[in-house]
């Protein structure tokens, strides 16, 4: 046991949008636990949407943030905790108060391929390290802010490894069907639920039809809203429905013949890196659209399932993001919304059927290489950036 003057405390936090940034910590976290005595200990800040992906992870206590005055709460914990060092996935504005404490701090950003002069504001330009993930595409609208980083360093992709082996492909249709649907909520979302009310009795219904006969649905769903949504639909024989925590999310990802997954980048990479065929679900929100496209265009055959036009058309959400994030988000949230409200029969029919569509391909195209988008960023991410938080710490000085 290090002696509490040799223990260094590490704040760890992502953002409250879906589940991405939890499994990013984890994945780093598990890469730190195999080193030789490394002497840390774990904080968490925030982050509430993502602590049930952590369970299991060494995260020593968790400390719930106000939305006001978070320079003074977050001065409070680096006192009281003694607080070394910080690791946050993509929550900006949480790296910045710490910064301004004096506290150094690894920022990881899994989107660098989303951000325009609309989001600067957002993004902690001056951390001491930006670790941002390796993508297959960079569009142009991404330089400038991205020129302004001060210490960036691009890692590959930030997923847990394990030691699980990617299968070999499979010429059978899919017995064993896992439906991710993330974590679904995010902060300016008001009703979360017009998504899965939509899409779940979907892809539950195309499974059906298709023959599957046992399915596990994952994602952020209370289950009285789960047990209603599969009760309403026709369903595999074998459906049972639950959040997992992020070991044991891989462990069902491993087992199952396809995977049908709103289109989180985490989620395309894990399963990129077991070989899983993959059905990418509508998206939830605009990170989501391009991560679609991305993986369909690596594997070299589309496997996403679009939003009918009435919901709202992909590359108008696109065409909004010079404008920030947010403008785009409008789009999305609102199409799907008024969709959920006013016509969602029709919405998730139309959703079935190209699911079908979609499964019905796998079978033709035996020859995909579902690791395809994976291989493209590499595996070792998590490892580049505990290498990172290690020299961070080592710079930073003995404990007084």
């Amino acid at each position: 046991m290090k002696a509490d003057d040799e223990v260094r405390t590490v704040a760890v936090a992502g953002v409250d949008f879906g589940w991405g940034s939890s499994g990013k910590i984890s994945a780093v976290l598990s890469a730190l636990h195999g080193r030789r005595d490394p002497g840390l200990r774990f904080v968490g800040l925030a982050s509430g949407l993502g602590r049930p992906v952590l369970a299991g992870q060494p995260v020593e206590r968790w400390f719930d943030l106000p939305d006001g005055e978070l320079a003074a709460a977050v001065a409070e914990v680096v006192r009281a905790e003694r607080v070394r060092a910080a690791l946050v996935v993509l929550d900006g504005r949480l790296a910045k108060a710490l910064g301004s404490c004096g506290v150094p701090v690894v920022f990881v950003d899994s989107l660098p391929f989303l951000w325009t002069d609309g989001d600067r504001d957002d993004l902690p330009l001056d951390a001491d390290v930006y670790c941002a993930q390796r993508c297959v595409e960079l569009p142009p609208e991404c330089a400038g802010v991205l020129a302004d980083v001060r210490r960036l360093r691009w890692v590959d992709a930030v997923i847990a490894t394990g030691t699980a082996a990617a299968r070999p492909a499979s010429a059978r249709p899919p017995r064993r069907a896992l439906v991710n649907l993330g974590g679904l909520r995010a902060p300016q979302l008001a009703d979360w639920s017009g998504y899965p009310r939509i899409v779940l009795p979907a892809a539950l219904e195309a499974l059906a039809a298709y023959g599957v006969g046992e399915v596990h649905v994952a994602g952020n769903l209370p289950a009285r809203l789960a047990g209603q949504l599969v009760d309403s639909c026709p369903a595999p024989v074998t459906t049972t429905v639950g959040a997992l925590a992020h070991d044991e999310f891989l462990d069902r990802l491993g087992a199952c013949d396809v995977l049908l997954t709103s289109p989180g980048l985490t989620t395309l990479l894990e399963a990129g890196r077991l070989g899983v065929p993959t059905v990418c679900l509508p998206p939830q929100n605009l990170s989501q659209i391009f991560n679609g496209r991305f993986h369909s265009r690596a594997l070299g055959t589309d496997v996403r399932v679009a939003w009918p036009k009435a919901v709202f058309a992909e590359d108008d959400a696109l065409a909004l993001r010079s404008e920030g994030e947010g403008r785009a988000l409008d789009v999305i949230y609102g199409g799907i919304a008024r969709a959920a409200e006013q016509s969602r029969r029709e919405t998730t029919t139309a959703v079935r059927q190209d699911v079908l569509a979609v499964l019905g391909r796998l079978e033709t195209e035996p020859g995909v290489d579902w690791g395809a988008l994976t291989t493209a960023v590499g595996t070792g991410g998590a490892a580049q950036v505990a290498d990172v938080l290690v020299e961070l710490l080592g710079a930073a000085g003995p404990v007084h």
